[in-house]
């Protein structure tokens, strides 16, 4: 099928992007994940597929590892943003010591972008995979764990328990294998109790989706839980609800949130609401690197448009 997104992606933005001059301003790219399966929705555009073969995520997790990226956690892409600095990499990087090498380069970098090392930027990525489905276990993870990569899970506390429950028809993991996971290291988040459409409900109800999926969720694992994926659009042009779903977050104890808005995260997104790029197995190799440089982040500004029209459009 042709897509559209794809051809401008990689003939127009990716050869514009070239020539602009980079930015001092670093960009993470989120990249956003679902479910591990060979499954395609009959009619449903390239665009808005959530399933990824284990072939397709193999092999991006294989260039991310080939191509030097620093897969990192949420929790350090904040930290990182919030320095402000551009990092670069030298022979002896080590990410178990992320906290004091961005010490060490903002020291020498000294807040003028010098180049410290040996003139390579570091490439930073976060893998995240939303609605907990038993795939990320007995999939995703033995991957993830052969390139010594982690990843940030945000789960819908509503579709798991003692059992595997099914949500949207796929199995969903556990709470035994959600702790296994959580002990080797993987990232939980809230993704509400239900997974509702959040727009169309009251502030109470907000609210609760957002208390009880943190409450069960710490209760489960005997960790702290501060991140939350938003789920379906997200509507930022609304401000008055974003607002007062981000004062919702912080009366509820959360940190840092991502959302669907598209594009490599930035400090400008703030950390409630990231943007992050989604992957599925029409990302051939070559598009799913020009993700990764910040090709497609173009998107965002059809999408932004589109959701500020769609109210007008509904009056008339």
């Amino acid at each position: 099928m042709f897509r559209l997104d794809r051809f401008l992606t990689l003939y127009f933005f990716r050869s514009l992007l070239k020539k602009i001059p980079k930015s001092k301003e670093l960009g993470i790219p989120i990249l956003m994940y679902h479910s591990i399966s060979n499954d395609k929705i009959k009619n449903m555009h390239p665009y808005y597929e959530t399933n990824t073969t284990l072939a397709d995520f193999s092999g991006q997790m294989k260039f991310l590892y080939e191509n030097d990226y620093s897969v990192i956690s949420l929790f350090d892409a904040i930290q990182i943003l919030s320095s402000q600095h551009i990092m670069f990499k030298g022979n002896n990087f080590n990410q178990s010591n992320l906290s004091s090498e961005i010490h060490a380069y903002d020291s020498e970098a000294n807040l003028t972008g010098s180049n410290p090392s040996n003139n390579k930027r570091i490439n930073f990525a976060v893998i995240t995979f939303d609605d907990g489905f038993h795939s990320f276990y007995a999939d995703a993870y033995p991957i993830l764990e052969k390139y010594g990569f982690t990843a940030d899970v945000f789960l819908p506390t509503a579709y798991l328990g003692d059992e595997n429950v099914k949500f949207k028809s796929k199995k969903c993991m556990s709470w035994g294998e959600v702790r296994e996971l959580y002990r080797f290291g993987i990232s939980f988040g809230s993704h509400t109790v239900n997974h509702p459409v959040l727009y169309e409900m009251k502030k109470i109800e907000n609210d609760y989706e957002l208390r009880y999926s943190k409450r069960k969720m710490e209760d489960e694992i005997g960790g702290s839980i501060t991140s939350f994926s938003y789920p379906f659009a997200f509507p930022g042009h609304d401000y008055k609800f974003v607002r007062m779903f981000r004062d919702l977050l912080i009366k509820n104890g959360y940190e840092v949130g991502v959302t669907t808005q598209i594009g490599k995260a930035t400090i400008k997104d703030g950390t409630f609401f990231m943007k992050r790029l989604p992957v599925n197995s029409f990302d051939d190799i070559n598009f799913f690197r020009a993700k990764l440089e910040g090709a497609y982040d173009w998107v965002y500004h059809i999408q932004k448009m589109f959701k500020s029209l769609k109210p007008l459009l509904k009056k008339r």
